[in-house]
């Protein structure tokens, strides 16, 4: 697993290889990410904490940050059943788009690591002869916790 000083020093070669700086408004907007990677923040919850260490950042700094980082795919934009665009750190070396299981009862949103879709990719490329880049998959149900509150 990486530390923030490895995971900012990856994401700054990055943007360095894409003609990008590492402006201090940008490494605050990165370090809130890294700092919450687990909770799945929308661009104003980004923008409230970054405030917190940086008063003088704008939200549409914040907001430009976000769409870069979504370009370069160091971050993966989501959209839960909320509606809002939420953002995502995307792993180091990851082919896909990690899976999340998704609470309707708490909202909590857990992530799976594993592929689970490689056979179904082979399906959809062989059977529509559709070249597959990436996926997205979310399941909606009730988490444990919840489901043992229900008891």
């Amino acid at each position: 697993m990486e530390n923030t000083t490895e995971s900012l020093t990856r994401i700054k070669k990055r943007l360095h290889d894409a003609s990008y700086k590492l402006t201090p408004q940008r490494e605050t907007t990165v370090l809130v990410l890294l700092e919450n990677e687990k909770d799945h923040l929308s661009a104003e919850e980004i923008y409230m904490l970054a405030k917190l260490k940086a008063p003088d950042i704008g939200l549409a700094t914040v907001y430009r940050t976000l769409e870069m980082l979504t370009e370069l795919k160091v971050l993966d934009k989501i959209s839960f059943t909320d509606g809002l665009a939420r953002y995502d750190m995307r792993k180091e070396g990851a082919k896909h788009f990690h899976h999340h299981l998704l609470c309707l009862e708490c909202g909590d949103i857990e992530e799976i690591e594993e592929d689970l879709l490689g056979e179904v990719e082979q399906i959809v490329e062989n059977r529509f002869k559709f070249k597959v880049t990436d996926h997205r998959l979310t399941f909606h149900g009730v988490c444990s916790k919840c489901q043992s509150e229900a008891k």
